[in-house]
């Protein structure tokens, strides 16, 4: 049977949960100037977003020394690298900082570097992206989402959250391949067309568009969602915006 725990069992159970809490966390998360009193109500920070990414570098060989040494701009970092043939490589944990974004937004995130999971794709950027690298790809969000509880429409590219120094993944990447497979948000195939007063700006911020340069803002949107990189608007933009409007109000909050 079940016996109630004594006044000493608890004090010792008590203190090796503190013991336990202390040995769990690094000195170098500690503030030396407070006094460490832990406690065991916690968890790791976790993602928010997913942000994709291309190589542009001739093989996955080539990224992988880059992504663990420096390039010309400094020391840079992803979580995960899929080659062409679709292996899958890991360089960072889940749960650390991998330094992929730079300086990008959001919606209201301006840190996506603590935000997100980066992945890299092995492509030059001229090339179609192969379907043993999407195959992966697909496997790789199926886990990533599950695990972080990141809602499935929050799968974007690096030229979407920085647009006016990125333009990865290319027009080539199948978004809408993505979209199928249950990933990203894309327009339904039956558009309605946009009320009367509909603001395009307003959706695209939304979104999540960073509008302080918009001719950059509308490239990166026609980038991902129409194919080009026209960075003005086109005819069929607000019908399209429209509709990514409303599934964003239909969707359930993010957590």
């Amino acid at each position: 049977m079940l016996r109630t725990p004594s006044t000493k069992c608890l004090l010792l159970l008590a203190m090796l949960s503190v013991l336990t809490a202390c040995a769990s966390v690094p000195p170098a998360a500690r503030n030396p100037l407070a006094d460490w009193q832990p406690s065991p109500n916690r968890n790791e920070r976790g993602a928010q977003l997913i942000v994709l990414h291309q190589t542009e570098m001739e093989s996955a060989a080539a990224a992988l020394l880059t992504l663990q040494t420096r390039n010309s701009g400094g020391p840079v970092s992803s979580h995960y690298l899929i080659g062409d043939d679709g292996h899958l490589y890991q360089l960072v944990a889940d749960s650390e900082r991998a330094w992929h974004a730079g300086a990008a937004r959001w919606g209201g995130i301006s840190d996506l570097n603590s935000a997100s999971i980066g992945i890299e794709l092995d492509n030059d950027g001229a090339e179609p992206f192969s379907e043993a690298q999407i195959a992966t790809l697909l496997v790789l969000l199926e886990d990533i989402t599950h695990r972080f509880d990141i809602p499935r429409h929050l799968i974007i590219g690096h030229g979407d959250v920085a647009p006016p120094r990125k333009n990865d993944p290319s027009v080539r990447f199948p978004w809408q391949r993505l979209a199928e497979a249950g990933f990203g948000l894309w327009p339904r195939e039956s558009l309605a067309p946009a009320p009367a007063g509909f603001d395009p700006w307003a959706a695209l911020r939304l979104i999540g568009y960073d509008l302080r340069d918009r001719p950059a803002a509308v490239r990166a949107f026609h980038r991902h969602y129409r194919g080009n990189e026209d960075d003005q608007w086109q005819a069929g933009d607000e019908e399209l915006l429209y509709d990514l409007q409303q599934q964003l109000i239909e969707a359930p909050p993010v957590p």
